[in-house]
């Protein structure tokens, strides 16, 4: 059975950071993700996690760029001393915080020689990183990131085939999916064997599971029949105060 986990980055905005992991740990929540934990100090964080007794599930790379410039560096020509820069600093806060999974964004690019940058940042990364910890790719639309290179999941699936490496997977999110393809659940289906966490949100604009294009029902149905037992985060924007949201847990354990 799959674990659930709260994405803290977009739930609860009506709290202070630090004081959502315990709303999570009171609304049942399994676990929590952050997806740029970079602004708070890690001990800050690492005690809102102690406090709450929820392990973190999963950030980004890299850390934000402070100077307005672009997020992520993976797939971008001429910049792979700052991709491993980025990575480095990234790896700390996972050790400080003990988070099992690194999401690597590819950043704005194009073309067959960002394609060959991407794959050589990526074995590198690969053979870099702590035992215990999976680095992940996920396709971002072209509405939200206009540019980004990982835009398809067919394309993610061709690069992790390439690369062939345990500590790296897809990660699956069903507003993306379900906006690139219009089929979240086909492009589930199509993809699941490399799977390795998943973010739910509805289509269109990241709303409420349940509320929007996607048949979460059929979804979690899906899920459970898959035999997928990793981590589903919550990554949604709320409408009214979080809480009110949640109805969709119930769902989700039917």
């Amino acid at each position: 059975m799959f674990k659930i986990a709260a994405n803290l980055s977009h739930l609860w905005p009506e709290l202070p950071y630090l004081d959502r992991f315990d709303a999570a740990a009171e609304a049942g929540f399994e676990g929590v993700e952050v997806l740029f934990p970079y602004d708070m100090p890690a001990k800050d964080t690492q005690r809102a996690l102690l406090r709450s007794g929820l392990p973190m599930v999963l950030m980004n790379a890299p850390p934000p760029n402070y100077t307005g410039g672009p997020r992520g560096f993976a797939a971008v020509p001429e910049a792979q001393d700052r991709f491993r820069f980025d990575l480095r600093r990234a790896l700390r806060y996972c050790d400080a915080l003990s988070v099992p999974m690194l999401h690597i964004m590819t950043g704005a690019a194009e073309g067959q020689r960002a394609r060959e940058v991407l794959i050589e940042n990526l074995s590198w990364a690969v053979q870099n990183i702590p035992n215990g910890l999976t680095l992940t790719l996920e396709p971002l639309n072209a509405i939200d990131m206009p540019g980004y290179f990982l835009g398809d999941y067919d394309l993610a699936a061709d690069i992790l085939q390439e690369i062939d490496a345990p500590n790296l997977g897809l990660q699956f999110d069903t507003y993306h999916a379900q906006t690139i393809h219009g089929d979240c659940l086909a492009v589930f289906d199509a993809h699941k064997d490399i799977i390795r966490h998943i973010q739910i949100g509805d289509a269109p604009g990241r709303c409420v599971p349940g509320t929007g294009e996607i048949d979460f029902a059929r979804f979690f149905e899906v899920l459970k029949d898959s035999g997928y037992d990793r981590w589903v985060s919550a990554e949604y924007t709320p409408t009214l105060q979080t809480e009110d949201s949640l109805g969709w847990m119930q769902m989700s354990q039917k």
